[in-house]
């Protein structure tokens, strides 16, 4: 229950407070495209089963895998891309802090 509330405070609230405290005059906008980058959450689908709460993400699926890291990395050195690079970041971390904790 801690798993999940720590996993999904990170992925829709910590883009908030990054929004607001980085982007204070546009963070609302800033807020809404840091949660669209959660869209690289739809290669789940392609899993079977498509939600396995035992499944490190990482490296298992194809929008969360190194090369993928790689470039979500890239786009935090460019100013107009580096709220999505943020948020795509913070994702990879929050979903490698899951697999961390899965195995507590």
């Amino acid at each position: 229950m801690l798993r999940t509330i720590i996993h999904y405070s990170l992925h829709f609230i910590a883009p908030g407070f990054i929004s607001y405290g980085f982007y204070r005059k546009t963070w609302i906008k800033t807020w809404i495209i840091m949660l669209a980058t959660m869209v690289i959450d739809l290669d789940h689908l392609l899993a079977n089963p498509i939600f396995d709460p035992h499944r490190c993400s990482i490296n298992f699926h194809p929008l969360h895998t190194y090369y993928a890291m790689f470039i979500y990395f890239i786009l935090l050195f460019n100013k107009k891309t580096r709220p999505i690079g943020i948020a795509l970041c913070l994702h990879i971390a929050t979903d490698s802090l899951d697999c961390f904790l899965m195995t507590l």
